[in-house]
């Protein structure tokens, strides 16, 4: 349980960096916290516990992408850019609507790989690492999704 708890920070960033609003993000780490602890016993020792861990949040994560995306949730374009200072004026407003309707019709793959190379900043082989898929795919992935948002705008 000591090698899970040391793991909290980690967590806590990588799942901030799948989910843009805060009480997700707490409820995803939360949620691979508990699945962790009780599937301890399916950890193989001598493996690294942080990389089985992200997998397991990674997982839960594309679960629940899944679930909303079936319910028609998605994540607005206001909370990814929550570091914008001032409001929008009426045209702005018009504007994230149709990138907020585009980015509800992305391949929840393709939204995650947007957000993980635009606004975390990642590199294509850290995001294909993280997400256990090939370069190209992470590569290909976003340029479908900046087509589709470059049609909306």
């Amino acid at each position: 349980m000591q090698e899970i708890e040391a793991q909290i920070p980690h967590l806590r960033r990588y799942a901030r960096s799948l989910e843009p609003a805060p009480d997700r993000a707490d409820d995803l780490m939360q949620d691979c916290l508990e699945r962790g602890m009780s599937r301890i016993d399916r950890f193989e020792a001598g493996t690294d516990i942080r990389s089985w861990l992200f997998a397991i949040m990674h997982n839960l994560f594309i679960d629940s992408m899944r679930r909303r995306r079936r319910r028609g949730h998605h994540v607005p374009v206001e909370e990814w850019l929550e570091e914008t200072h001032q409001p929008p004026d009426q045209i702005d407003h018009l504007r994230l609507q149709d990138l907020d309707r585009a980015l509800a019709d992305l391949k929840p793959r393709d939204r995650w790989i947007l957000h993980l190379v635009v606004f975390e900043g990642k590199r294509y082989q850290d995001v294909a690492r993280e997400l256990d898929i090939a370069v190209g795919t992470v590569k290909s992935g976003l340029s479908r999704a900046r087509r589709r948002l470059t049609r909306a705008a």
